[in-house]
């Protein structure tokens, strides 16, 4: 039974039953009759439509399916019942606000944090970090929770962003590291270390002898870029446009805007130096 939205009967309610052992199952007792039930039925069809699966949303009409409501013992219209793993859970007798609707479904659905860090396993299950990067930061702002950190610091880790995906295990709770944390937390550390590599010391002695040498400046964000070290890149590019925009020839700011537009619109840290350059603009 995959649709989402079907017309319930005598010959299909134990199939709903068993249905409901794998997701919910919505029984909507209505008549055609009556119009308050008009509000209901158009809120749980546009949440079934929404949700794309997370239920099944099962239509009954009291006017032809008068023996399946007595059975349900319905003596209000709309009334809606929910049913999971296989029982009556839940539900409400009468006309009710589009809020309570939701508050009531909302008990038993995935939450949306939860299907977005799903669909982002699945990506990256198949090596698509990219693609998984903007749907956990969207679950992070949802709930910032430990699964949700630990696949965002896997992604971060895998993308070559090291610096990114530390912040993120430092804030894990004791209760959520297991041994996946463990294994992130060692990548971490082989990554930091492969992220200081000899041209970058060699660079930042050079620019310890002379702090005014631009193109050092450019040539050093240059290569924190390539170890997966974009902030500090972008922090050390900021502090010569602020004194000049046109600094290197221009240089220092194509390289700022290359590393933003390679982050993406999405990235927090993207999205942070885009409006202070901004802000030197206008």
């Amino acid at each position: 039974m995959e649709a989402s939205i079907i017309e319930a009967n005598a010959q299909n309610i134990q199939q709903l039953v068993e249905a409901s052992q794998s997701r919910p199952v919505v029984l909507n007792f209505f008549s055609r009759q009556a119009p308050e039930c008009d509000p209901t039925n158009a809120r749980l069809t546009q949440l079934a439509n929404e949700r794309q699966g997370q239920f099944v949303l099962a239509n009954v009409d009291c006017d032809a399916q008068m023996e399946l409501a007595q059975y349900f013992r319905i003596q209000a219209l709309p009334t809606v019942l929910v049913l999971n793993q296989g029982q009556t859970v839940d539900g409400f007798a009468g006309p009710q606000p589009d809020a309570m609707v939701d508050q009531l479904l909302e008990k038993y659905l995935p939450k949306l944090w939860q299907l977005k860090l799903e669909q982002a396993r699945q990506l990256m299950a198949q090596q698509q970090f990219a693609e998984a990067l903007p749907l956990l930061r969207e679950a992070q702002l949802e709930e910032d929770n430990g699964p949700v950190k630990l696949a965002l610091a896997e992604t971060y880790l895998q993308l070559g962003r090291a610096s990114d995906a530390e912040p993120l295990l430092a804030t894990v709770a004791l209760a959520d590291q297991d041994g996946h944390y463990t294994s992130l937390m060692a990548q971490l550390e082989l990554a930091l270390e492969a992220a200081d590599t000899p041209e970058i010391r060699a660079l930042q002695a050079k620019l310890d002898a002379n702090p005014d040498d631009v193109d050092t400046v450019v040539a050093l964000a240059v290569a924190f870029n390539q170890a997966g070290r974009q902030e500090e890149a972008l922090s050390s590019l900021f502090v010569i446009l602020k004194r000049d925009m046109s600094v290197a020839d221009g240089e220092a700011r194509k390289v700022f805007m290359d590393i933003v537009n390679a982050l993406g619109q999405g990235d927090p840290i993207a999205n942070q130096y885009r409006r202070k350059l901004y802000s030197l603009l206008y």
